[in-house]
């Protein structure tokens, strides 16, 4: 299997397995897992309310879902560690699941959206944004948003930092998608920085002072030394007597007129040759006419 088809089957795989704890530990307050395959075999760290549910009586519950993760998604040997949420109202996934059930139970949405995001703030997240997304109150469906505090939509603090968390709450007239976004206490933003108050900043030290430019103008200048001695003088170049060269380009151009004149002398002489040559054929096939006429007539 090519690398960008594992990378997807992987992805897959992940996303149902992910789908398969929400239903199943519902009720324990699911947070989220990671997963990582090891030599050894496949760990999974789940995130949860109340881990004691999780586990069931006398790890029970906990061996179910290792036997369904073995049947269901072919993992060699998964190993299950639980761990509990500390803050449950900064955990994005906790939220949205408890925003969800409210809407459910008839929460009228603007109120289980503030007092929701409300919790959020008073946890100590340094912001949050929720989402509302379906048929609210009617039978248009219509998007709805609560903020407070500072949050990040892109680059890499969305991806990094921000908790992102998905619900959803099955209503009467359709479902509602529930999206919550938050920062969690002492998250490091790129842009963040500080201002101290008592700082003592380092001495700086003072270049000394040069001459200004208005003193060097007001000096005398240099006395420049004369290195005309010193230049060795350029060798003079024999000058060309004009005359010279007008009598050589004469000369040249009379010779060309010759050799043309004796070339046309000479191509004269070839055609009266060829004249002379053609008028004696012409003779000679005139008198072999005239024999052969006498030879018919005998």
């Amino acid at each position: 299997m090519a690398d960008e088809h594992q990378f997807i089957e992987n992805g897959l795989q992940r996303s149902q397995i992910d789908e398969f704890f929400a239903e199943e530990l519902g009720r324990a307050g699911y947070g989220g897992m990671d997963v990582a395959k090891t030599p050894m075999g496949t760990q999974i760290v789940l995130k949860a309310e109340k881990p004691g549910m999780v586990i069931g009586k006398g790890g029970k519950n906990i061996r179910k879902v290792t036997r369904e993760l073995e049947d269901r998604f072919n993992l060699d040997d998964p190993q299950i560690d639980v761990q509990e949420v500390e803050e449950p109202d900064l955990n994005a996934r906790i939220v949205a699941d408890r925003l969800a059930n409210a809407l459910e139970r008839g929460w009228y949405f603007r109120k289980a959206g503030h007092t929701t995001i409300d919790r959020i703030m008073d946890a100590g997240a340094l912001g949050a944004e929720i989402v509302l997304s379906g048929k609210v109150t009617g039978a248009r469906s219509r998007v709805e948003k609560f903020n407070r505090g500072y949050i990040k939509h892109n680059g890499e603090p969305a991806q990094e930092i921000v908790d992102e968390g998905q619900g959803v709450a099955v209503m009467k007239l359709g479902t509602i998608g529930v999206t919550v976004k938050i920062i969690p206490p002492g998250a490091r933003l790129p842009d963040d920085f500080e201002v101290e108050e008592d700082a003592q900043p380092e001495a700086v030290e003072q270049i000394e002072e040069t001459e200004s430019v208005e003193d060097l103008l007001e000096e005398e200048p240099e006395e420049v030394p004369d290195v005309s001695e010193d230049v060795e003088a350029e060798p003079e170049t024999e000058a060309v007597d004009e005359e010279v060269v007008e009598e050589a380009v004469e000369e040249v151009v009379d010779d060309e007129e010759v050799v043309e004149d004796e070339g046309a002398d000479d191509e004269e002489a070839v055609e009266e040759e060829l004249d002379e040559d053609v008028a004696e054929e012409a003779a000679d096939l005139v008198a072999e006419m005239e024999d052969d006429d006498e030879t018919e007539e005998e």
